[in-house]
């Protein structure tokens, strides 16, 4: 469609909630396509459930893992698709089979996954507790060097064009990094202190422009400009171009994303189902978006093109979008909306075939104004290309849904399948939900030196005790049931 006619002249963020993505199961994590035609939802099930985003409804359900699946990644073209689960299994998809290319076995949890900007071959992984590493899809891999040995905290994130990896630590400082050979081209430190309370949190970068965001600790959001971070290098410490926070209830930020243009920055509340929306050129907050009460954020991620964003918290995916208010007097100036129908004179020969009265020479002034208009040649739309190259006209933007058949008749299948005996259905409706026979993946096991493989993943570490104090509630409640029955009885 015609993006440049969506582009509006007020204010380009999100206004109002705009309904909600039921996936029939917890959802837990999601990630938008390039283009913003696809969401990706990774549930507490281990499902992924793609969403084609204009009609919202389910283009695609993948029975990826066990466990639930606490990071995705889309590649560049939307062919390919990474996610991570909490059973330290790191698997590459095929979006439109649904079937897994390969699966990388890592020996201690990984907290997230990111496929290089530009290269659907490489991709980046962050353990738990352990330097981030740099994996190729042949599964040789590189750790990527760190500044302090003695810190483990680490957080990485490519840049915008995938030319060089940023990692933070738990104390606050930054790490540059050419890619691929992982050589160090800049360090600086966010805070004047070496505290604790300075630890990098995440780092997210701007899709169209070369600012970048670092989420500390110290529940400051610190915007900068990535060309100046690498002019300082090694020596200085860049001062950021703005510093967001919540100066009344001093949130903490669960997660930060920019919008698809980098003019604004949202941030999502870490005690509640809060977002904040600053414009990022002059670091006013623009816009707080309230959830429901009593819910928590697990993550929210904004449209790459439109002012559109998707939250989840309690297992739900919630849109936020602009209120989009008709107004066809912008179309048409003399344009009048009515109330009641309004009986309509007609003019003499408005609806003749031919005007007797109308002059020969208006007619030869229409002639010249008719213009042969271009329907067949596209041009790149700009908001999908970047400064350095052309567009990608083979990306992924629509799955092809297939009808599910309840009741399929005979042959109704393709030409020359054999039938199915009634012995075969028998044995079938015994065996429900049979999938097909999918191809076995290639499977890697990924070696890191003083991993460590005791730790459990922090989305699995809070179940379990929500379910002994469950089960603790409901064993009083039996012995107090069992003690009011022996009373009865005496």
């Amino acid at each position: 469609m015609n993006l440049e006619l969506l582009e509006s002249f007020g204010q380009n963020y999100p206004e109002e909630f705009d309904g909600a993505l039921d996936c029939a199961s917890l959802a837990v994590t999601c990630a938008f396509n390039r283009r913003g035609t696809l969401l990706a939802v990774g549930c507490n099930d281990g499902r992924i459930v793609i969403w084609d985003f204009l009609t919202r409804g389910i283009a695609k359900i993948i029975s990826a893992h066990v466990h639930p699946v606490c990071s995705l990644s889309w590649s560049r073209a939307g062919y390919k698709l990474v996610s991570v689960s909490t059973d330290n299994n790191v698997c590459i998809w095929d979006v439109l089979s649904g079937e897994c290319d390969i699966k990388y076995r890592f020996p201690s949890p990984v907290m997230k996954v990111q496929f290089h900007p530009r290269n659907d071959k490489m991709f980046l992984v962050c353990p738990m507790r352990h330097p981030a590493v740099l994996v190729n899809v042949d599964a040789s891999h590189e750790i990527i060097p760190m500044d302090d040995e003695g810190d483990v905290n680490i957080v990485a994130s490519f840049d915008r064009r995938g030319e060089h990896i940023f990692t933070g630590n738990s104390r606050g400082k930054l790490l540059i990094l050419s890619c691929p050979d992982l050589k160090i081209k800049a360090t600086f430190r966010i805070g004047q202190g070496t505290t604790s309370a300075a630890a990098v949190k995440s780092i997210e970068f701007a899709r169209r422009t070369e600012f970048f965001l670092v989420n500390s600790a110290d529940r400051v959001i610190r915007v900068y400009d990535a060309r100046k971070v690498l002019k300082c290098g090694k020596d200085d410490d860049p001062e950021p171009t703005q510093k967001l926070q919540d100066l009344v209830n001093k949130t903490m930020w669960k997660k930060c994303c920019f919008s698809g243009d980098g003019e604004y920055i949202c941030a999502g509340s870490a005690r509640q189902h809060s977002l904040y929306i600053w414009e990022r050129s002059v670091g006013n907050l623009v816009k707080i978006l309230h959830g429901t009460k009593g819910e928590m954020l697990l993550d929210v991620v904004w449209h790459p093109v439109r002012p559109i964003m998707a939250s989840i918290s309690s297992g739900v995916v919630s849109v936020w979008s602009q209120n989009q208010v008709e107004n066809w007097s912008a179309f048409a100036p003399d344009f009048k909306e009515l109330d009641e129908n309004v009986e309509y004179e007609e003019r003499e020969s408005e609806f003749d075939q031919s005007d007797e009265d109308k002059s020969v020479e208006l007619s030869q002034e229409r002639r010249e104004e008719d213009v042969e208009v271009d329907v067949t040649s596209t041009e790149p739309v700009t908001a999908f290309c970047s400064s350095d190259e052309d567009d990608d006209s083979h990306a992924l933007l629509y799955l092809p849904i297939s009808p599910e058949i309840e009741e399929p008749e005979e042959g109704w299948g393709p030409e020359g399948a054999p039938n199915e005996d009634l012995s075969s259905k028998r044995s079938g409706d015994s065996k429900e939900n049979v999938s097909p026979k999918k191809k076995r993946p290639k499977t890697f096991d990924v070696s890191l030196e003083n991993a460590p493989t005791d730790e459990v993943h922090p989305l699995v570490s809070n179940r379990p005790k929500e379910k002994q104090a469950a089960g603790n509630k409901k064993g009083r409640n039996n012995s107090k049931g069992d003690s009011k029955k022996d009373r009865k009885k005496h």
